[in-house]
C-alpha cells in the first residue's frame, strides 16, 4: 500500500509511513485498489492542498480493516514547532484522468480551481497517483510546451501580424497562463486557439475564466471585446496552410461561449475555405446557443467539441448554469450536426463520484447513442470537492475503471480520449 504523503505549510514534502493513503470517490474514503494507481506521470505536478489536513488509514493493527479514518498532522510535529502541515494533490497532465480524489477534510476556505487527484510515496520512494492514461499525449506532452525558444516563436508571429488583437492575446495566455494551444499559434503545429469572445450564456460554477465573486479566483482572465473578422480569418489561413495535423478552434479558456459570435464565425469560416481546405475548423461550445451554432454549422465547420457534466438535464442545469437556453436547445444542437454530418465530440468535465453514477452512466450512453458522438473526451473537472458534493450530494458509483469499462462496452463505435483531432 502506497503511504500518505503530506506538506509543509512552506512547501516541504512529507511522508508518513504509520499511516496508509486512502481516497475520496464523491465523498466517500476508499482504500485504491491496485488498478487505480500509476506511477506519478511525467509532466505531472504536486501541489499542497491548503486548509485541508489529510486522512490517512492506520494498517497496521488488523490487515484489511480501516482503524482510522482522522489524522491530525499536529501530533507528528514538535510542540514547539507551530507550522502548519497540508493534503497534498496531483495535477495530471492531459490525457490522464484521474480515479479518486485526496482524502482530505472539508473544512477550510474554498479552493482554487484545479483537478486535485489522490497522491502517495510507496516505501522505495515512489510517487503514485489515482489515475489512468486515457489517451496518447503525441502532442500534448509538456516537453514540447513553454520551450527555450518561445519568446523568439512569439516574436516572429508578432512582426508577421504586428496588429492583430488575438496574436497579442495568444502571447498573453502563452506566457502567463502556459496555455498549449495559443503557444501552437506561435510553433505554428497541431491545435491552435482563436479566442473570439468576451460574453457567455451560462455561468459555470467551476468557469476558469469569470467568477461571480473571487471566493474561487479564475485562473484565467476573460477577453473583453470580440476581434475583427479579418484579425481571425488571416492567422487562421495562415495556421491551417502551413501547421502539421492543423486544427483552428475557437472556443478557449480565456473568453465566454464563441457560438455568441457567430456572425463573426460564420463569416471567418467562410474566408478560410475561400483560400484554403487544408485543416480542421473546430468549435468548443456549450451547443446552447441553437440559432448560432446553425449559422456556425451551415457555413461549414468541420467538428464540434459539446461540454458537458451530465446528459441529465437538471443535473447539467445545477453546474452550467445556463443564462438563456435549456439542454433542449443542446439537443438540438447535436440533432442538427448529426443531420449536416459533422463530426462531434462530447468535453465531458469528469469528477469520480459523480459521472460514474448509474444514472449518469445510463444517461451518457444513451445520448452518445440518439446523437451518433464520435468522441468522448474526458476532462478532469477543476473545482472544490467541498463545493461539487454541495452541488450533487451523495450517490452509489460504479467506480471510475468501471465506468470506462461500460463506456467502450456499450459505445464500441465511439471514441473514448481526450483530445480534438483532425477531421479526415
Amino acid at each position: 500500500m502506497p503511504k500518505l504523503l503530506f506538506a509543509k505549510e512552506k512547501g516541504e514534502w512529507l511522508d508518513f509511513f504509520g499511516l496508509d493513503m486512502l481516497g475520496r470517490l464523491g465523498d466517500e474514503l476508499v482504500i485504491p485498489e491496485d488498478n487505480e494507481l500509476i506511477p506519478l506521470p511525467e509532466g505531472a505536478t504536486l501541489t499542497m492542498v491548503p486548509g485541508r489536513v489529510p486522512i490517512g488509514v492506520d494498517m497496521l493493527n488488523e490487515k484489511g480493516r480501516i482503524c482510522s479514518l482522522t489524522y491530525d498532522p499536529y501530533k507528528l510535529k514538535n510542540k514547539e514547532d507551530k507550522e502548519k502541515v497540508w493534503a497534498v494533490a496531483a495535477l495530471l497532465p492531459q490525457g490522464y484522468t484521474r480515479t479518486l480524489l485526496p482524502a482530505i477534510t472539508d473544512m477550510g476556505e474554498p479552493l482554487p480551481l484545479l483537478g486535485y487527484t489522490a497522491v502517495g510515496i510507496m516505501e522505495d520512494g515512489q510517487l503514485v497517483a489515482a489515475a489512468v492514461q486515457t489517451d496518447e499525449h503525441k502532442h500534448w506532452h509538456p516537453k514540447y510546451y513553454n520551450t527555450a525558444d518561445l519568446n523568439e516563436h512569439i516574436a516572429k508571429v508578432q512582426e508577421e501580424f504586428p496588429n492583430n488583437s488575438i496574436i497579442k492575446q495568444l502571447a498573453l495566455c502563452s506566457l502567463e497562463y502556459g496555455c498549449f494551444t495559443a503557444q501552437n499559434m506561435f510553433y505554428r503545429r497541431w491545435e491552435a486557439g482563436l479566442p473570439v469572445s468576451p460574453q457567455c450564456n451560462a455561468a459555470c460554477v467551476g468557469c476558469i475564466s469569470l467568477q461571480e465573486a473571487e471566493c474561487c479566483p479564475s485562473p484565467q482572465r476573460r477577453i473583453t471585446s470580440a476581434p475583427k473578422v479579418e484579425e481571425v480569418a488571416e492567422i487562421a489561413i495562415a495556421h491551417l496552410q502551413q501547421a502539421e495535423d492543423a486544427i483552428v478552434s475557437f472556443g478557449q479558456g480565456c473568453e465566454g461561449e464563441p457560438s455568441l459570435q457567430a456572425d463573426l464565425i460564420a463569416r471567418v469560416i467562410r474566408e478560410i475555405r475561400a483560400k484554403t481546405a487544408r485543416g480542421t475548423i473546430n468549435i468548443n461550445t456549450n451547443a446552447g446557443y441553437y440559432i448560432g451554432m446553425a449559422k456556425i454549422m451551415a457555413a461549414g465547420i468541420d467538428s464540434l467539441r459539446v461540454s458537458m457534466i451530465s446528459a441529465v438535464p437538471e443535473n447539467y442545469a445545477k453546474y452550467h448554469r445556463p443564462c438563456n437556453y435549456s439542454f433542449a436547445d443542446v439537443e438540438k444542437s447535436l440533432e442538427l450536426a448529426q443531420k449536416l454530418g459533422i463530426k462531434v465530440a462530447l468535453n465531458l468535465l469528469f469528477y469520480p463520484g459523480f459521472n460514474d453514477r448509474v444514472t449518469e452512466t445510463e444517461a451518457l450512453v444513451e445520448l452518445v447513442k440518439k446523437y451518433g458522438v464520435k468522441q468522448i473526451q474526458i476532462r478532469n473537472l477543476n473545482i472544490d470537492p467541498t463545493l461539487m458534493t454541495q452541488l450533487y450530494g451523495s450517490g452509489e458509483s460504479l467506480g471510475v475503471i468501471a465506468f470506462l469499462q461500460t463506456l467502450k462496452a456499450n459505445l464500441p463505435n465511439t471514441e473514448i480520449g481526450s483530445y480534438s483531432k483532425t477531421v479526415k
